[in-house]
């Protein structure tokens, strides 16, 4: 796996005591010991006394919940820190709303080239549409500006943000008086970010990774690519994380070019590597035509382009991936798939753990080839709380029968499908907690799975899509990625609505985890600790 985090092993020798310790290795646990930046004993804390005289430090958990850090295994961190610094509409309920927000920001915003801001969707507005370009120029007072649909495949921007773009409104994806989609928005993200200075990028960079590591993850999976980002974006991240203590950073870089993608250290040409775009923005490739658009999406590569990419990095001992979210950008992924096993075999393919991003409008086809090629599952839970369900924006887009086919996370589990859980923020913010949540009460019951499945996808899941089965547990010889939590009482929860309470039956065997019913607080991150190093300490912790 290559990763960047500025923390080395930690040499002192750390011992836990009076708390709750989820581990499969004694699931009755109450304390454990951290030695050189891994995981040295759990158990019971009657015989943590032992240990006590040979320690550099005790923790009292006073009664806290420790488990292992969270992985999000999808994160775009300039673009999450910009909108937790900047010009965030996720919040907006309407376009009114966002109008006053835009304004505000470019009044406060004197100095900034060019204005960004993000998360503006008008699918839940009364309005039911985008702000306008001649209304955006009003707002802004006619400065560039570049504002991005909540799912970062589409923007709408100011005549002089256009106008900063040579030839853009003859490209592919311009049409007036609409969001820009395909090669016009990419022309003009790539303008609006390159007006982005390095100072500005590095404080993003941080802001994002702070927040990250205050909600309990302890490794991010950096997205980049070249028509999401640039090289100087992924390589400053890489950097800044070897740099400064944080939750480490895993970079996947989505370019085809495989020589590129080793040269710039990361773990495979994979991530947003696009076969198809968004169903928010009509750019999904589907067999059938969107059911409030007279079309079938967008498709960027097809089946040759996959199977040409996986073979090419399955000889270099890379990983490939693929954002795929449409039925027929995933049959085109099951598709290259085959095709690349059959050049290089089935086990070649399999071992090299190639992984698909979104994965949302599977078929139990599609769901059997992931089985079959070893495929991951990179998949984003919040995406179903913000827009399924029968008046959601899927079910406007595909209508109500394809809509509930969206995210099988249990069809998934059954077929033997490694799930990898992220947000794929700033699409939907960080929140792993809010995230598992979302996997257990999905919005179509028949896809929900149990509490305990969706946690192990958020940690030890993230960890096995970059090839790392010793990690995301806490166990003997496991690095010391760990978070504290103040929680309720521990259950054991059911795959749907009925919650199993019977946990505290020592007869389970099975660690509690936190209740998430819906309409519960959620636990509180009191500490983050990544290879033994804290990287994050609330009030309380």
């Amino acid at each position: 796996m290559t990763e960047s985090t500025a923390l080395k092993s930690e040499h002192r020798t750390v011992l836990l005591r009076g708390g709750e310790v989820h581990s499969p290795a004694d699931p009755f646990a109450t304390a454990m010991v951290v030695e050189k930046g891994h995981v040295a004993w759990v158990g019971s804390e009657g015989a943590a006394d032992a240990f006590a005289p040979g320690v550099d430090e005790v923790v009292d958990l006073e009664g806290a919940l420790v488990t292992p850090a969270f992985t999000d295994a999808h994160v775009h961190t300039t673009a999450t820190g910009l909108a937790l610094t900047g010009l965030d509409l996720s919040s907006a309920a309407t376009l009114a709303e966002a109008a006053a927000l835009v304004r505000a920001h470019a009044r406060e915003r004197t100095a900034d080239r060019v204005l960004t801001g993000h998360g503006w969707d008008a699918s839940r507005w009364p309005e039911a549409r985008p702000p306008r370009r001649d209304e955006l120029d009003e707002l802004t007072g006619g400065r560039p500006l570049y504002l991005t649909r909540i799912d970062v495949h589409s923007a709408v921007v100011t005549t002089a943000m256009l106008d900063l773009v040579p030839g853009v409104r003859a490209m592919d994806g311009f049409r007036d008086g609409e969001p820009l989609t395909g090669d016009a928005h990419h022309a003009v993200r790539e303008a609006a970010y390159a007006a982005v200075s390095p100072a500005q990028r590095a404080d993003a960079q941080r802001a994002a990774l702070r927040r990250a590591a205050s909600l309990g993850i302890g490794t991010v999976h950096e997205c980049g690519g070249p028509r999401i980002s640039s090289e100087d974006d992924f390589t400053g991240l890489l950097e800044l994380a070897r740099a400064e203590p944080g939750p480490r950073v895993v970079g996947y870089w989505a370019d085809r070019d495989v020589e590129r993608a080793l040269a710039l250290g990361a773990a495979g040409a994979a991530g947003d590597l696009f076969v198809d775009g968004s169903l928010g923005s009509h750019t999904a490739c589907l067999h059938e035509p969107y059911a409030d658009a007279p079309h079938t999406g967008t498709a960027h590569l097809d089946a040759g382009d996959v199977a040409a990419h996986v073979v090419a990095c399955t000889e270099a001992g890379l990983q490939a991936g693929f954002h795929a979210i449409g039925d027929g950008a995933l049959t085109a992924v099951a598709d290259g798939l085959r095709a690349a096993a059959a050049k290089l075999g089935l086990a070649r393919v399999r071992a090299a753990r190639h992984r698909v991003e979104h994965a949302e409008m599977l078929t139990p086809e599609t769901v059997a080839a992931f089985a079959e090629f070893g495929l991951t599952a990179s998949v984003q839970p919040a995406f179903d709380a913000a827009w399924g369900g029968d008046d959601g924006m899927y079910a406007q887009r595909l209508g109500a029968g394809r809509a509930r086919t969206l995210n099988p996370y249990a069809a998934l589990l059954r077929a033997g499908v490694p799930l990898a859980f992220g947000s794929d923020s700033p699409v939907t913010p960080l929140d792993p907690w809010g995230t598992v949540r979302a996997a257990a009460f999905h919005r179509t019951p028949a896809h929900r799975v149990s509490v305990r499945a969706a946690f192990t996808a958020h940690t030890r899941g993230g960890w096995r899509a970059v090839g790392r089965d010793d990690a995301g547990v806490l166990v003997p010889g496991a690095p010391a990625d760990y978070a504290l939590w103040s929680t309720g009482a521990l259950v054991v929860q059911a795959p749907d609505d009925r919650v199993a309470r019977w946990s505290t039956d020592p007869r389970s065997g099975t660690p509690g985890l936190p209740d998430l019913t819906p309409g519960g607080e959620l636990p509180r991150c009191l500490r983050t600790v990544v290879a033994g190093h804290t990287v994050f300490e609330g009030p309380n912790g």
